[in-house]
Formats: C-alpha cells, sequence, structure tokens
C-alpha cells in the first residue's frame, strides 16, 4: 500500500477538527442571532413571477416605488433580462393581484405573464415539517446502510460528516442572509447523497486494505487510512470537479428560480469534498484506535 509520505491527514486532522468546530461554532451563533431567510415556501406570503417580454435591467427601484405608492404589501424586487420578481410578506388578496397585473402591463409591459403562488400559514408549517422529516428519514436510512454493510464506527463517523456538510451550508445562507426555499432543502438532500457517496468509497478502500494488514499499533493503523486516502484522491477529484462545473454552469447561465439551489450544491459540493478527507476517515480513525484488542486464545498445552 502506497501513500504520500509528505502528508498524512492522520497527523494533521486536529487541525482540520479544530477549523471545522470553528465554523460550526460561528454558524450556530449566526444562526441564533440571525435565523434563517425563509422564501415564500417556508412562510406565509405570495411570490409573484412575471415573465416580460423586454429587458427590465434599471427598472428595479421604479417597480419598487409602484408597490409603494399603490398600498401594497411589504414586498422583495428581483429583476433579471427577461424575468421580474416580487416577493410579498403577505399574502397577495385578488384584488391586488389584478390591480398588480393590470398596472404591470401599462405602466412596464404589455405583453408580460404572470404567476401568482401563495403559501398560507398552515401550509407554509408543514413544509417546514416535512423538509425537517426528509432530512431526518435520510440520515437514519444512510446510518442503518452503513452500520450493517460496513460496521458502526463507519456510520457515526459518516453521521458526522453528513452533519457537518450541511451544517456548513445552511450556516453560509443565514451569515449571507440568502434565500431557504424548497430547491435549497432539494440541493440539501442532493449533497448528503452526494457526500456520503464520497465517503464510502474512501470507507470501502480502508476496509479492503484492512483485509490484509497486519495491525500492531495506532501508527500502523494511521498509515492505512492516510494510504486509503491517497489511493482514491483522484477519483474524488474529477468527481467533484465533474458535478462543480455543471453546477456552476447551472448558477451561471440557469433562471433566477435555480439560483439558489446551483449556489447551495457549489458550497455543498466543496464542504463534502472536505469533510469525506479530512472529516469522516479521521473519526473513524479516532474511533477505531480506541477499539479494546482482541484477547488472543489460549493455546493448550501438549501432553
Amino acid at each position: 500500500m502506497r501513500f504520500n509520505p509528505s502528508f498524512s491527514f492522520i497527523k494533521k486532522s486536529r487541525i482540520f477538527f479544530i477549523f471545522s468546530i470553528a465554523i460550526t461554532v460561528l454558524g450556530i451563533i449566526t444562526l441564533a442571532m440571525f435565523g434563517l431567510n425563509y422564501g415564500v415556501d417556508f412562510k406565509a406570503g405570495s411570490n409573484v413571477d412575471i415573465s416580460v417580454s423586454k429587458s427590465m435591467v434599471g427598472q428595479k427601484e421604479a417597480i419598487e416605488q409602484y408597490l409603494k405608492d399603490g398600498g401594497f404589501a411589504k414586498s422583495t424586487v428581483t429583476v433579471g433580462s427577461d424575468r421580474v420578481g416580487i416577493r410579498f410578506d403577505d399574502v397577495l388578496q385578488s384584488d391586488k393581484e389584478t390591480q398588480l397585473k393590470k398596472d404591470f402591463a401599462e405602466k412596464f409591459d404589455a405583453d408580460a405573464s404572470m404567476e401568482v403562488n401563495t403559501v398560507d400559514v398552515e401550509m407554509a408549517k408543514e413544509l417546514q415539517l416535512n423538509a425537517l422529516k426528509a432530512m431526518f428519514v435520510a440520515s437514519i436510512g444512510i446510518i442503518v446502510y452503513i452500520a450493517i454493510r460496513f460496521e458502526w464506527r463507519f456510520a457515526v463517523a459518516a453521521v458526522i460528516s453528513l452533519a457537518h456538510d450541511a451544517f456548513i451550508v445552511i450556516s453560509l445562507f443565514s451569515i449571507l442572509r440568502l434565500e431557504v426555499n424548497l430547491p435549497f432543502i432539494v440541493a440539501i438532500l442532493t449533497i448528503i447523497g452526494y457526500s456520503i457517496n464520497d465517503t464510502i468509497v474512501v470507507f470501502d478502500r480502508i476496509r479492503e486494505n484492512m483485509r490484509f494488514a497486519k495491525i500492531r499499533s495506532p501508527q500502523d493503523l494511521a498509515g492505512i487510512v492516510d494510504s486509503s486516502i491517497w489511493q482514491t484522491m483522484t477519483r474524488s477529484i474529477n468527481t467533484v470537479l465533474t458535478v462543480f462545473i455543471a453546477a456552476l454552469c447551472l448558477f451561471i447561465f440557469g433562471s433566477e428560480s435555480l439560483k439558489m439551489f446551483s449556489l447551495a450544491m457549489l458550497l455543498g459540493l466543496l464542504s463534502g469534498a472536505y469533510s469525506s478527507v479530512f472529516i469522516a476517515s479521521p473519526i473513524w480513525y479516532v474511533l477505531k484506535s480506541k477499539q479494546k484488542p482482541k484477547p488472543a486464545a489460549n493455546k493448550q498445552a501438549t501432553p
């Protein structure tokens, strides 16, 4: 088993543990102070998606002023080259919806088409609960699979790594005040699936190398983990780059509705690649190194 002796992931693991703990603590503080910027999917309100026939770039202030003068509820306006999005914090009543459609056609674009999505309070609460259930069920399923397929130490290391990935993305969205909606939840679940796939590849190589290794000391075990990570490094880098480029293109060229999804994917891919190498495998090493050696079988003396 060959590995790069110039860098040991296990010897440097303390640094990465401290780094990840620091990010986690910062995330907890920001979440406690600012919370998440929930979209209409997770709180009551209306989201208006307007497809326009001409560019609205530079018209944001005019649209905001019209909404203010028109007596509309508090809103957030986003303007693209061919699309305008308006998020109202309160449910848009039917008379206001009719007024908005009529006035927008008269003042901004006569050929614009408008779609209104409204979420009431009860539906928002139900969506929040279902999103949490989906993430919980996915995590439990992963724990059960890895515990059966490998061993409980691999399962514990994998779950800590997955929680680390999801929490980093959630924390960054909280710090940057980015909108959290249903596509964001889909992105988190996708990140969990991708990250566990990358982690299992490393775990499988560790298990294979353990079959033919003679472990006499923690140093021998550390050598196996380092060797396994280096053996899968090329595959991990290629996979990350391939998916990252696809997500980056989706972020740059995709529609406004996919911006938050693709951004969450980009952040999650980087976090997942990092945790698979620097968090999951070292945690397994820590747990495995504390395992008590099995007592040798007593040999009966020959007469």
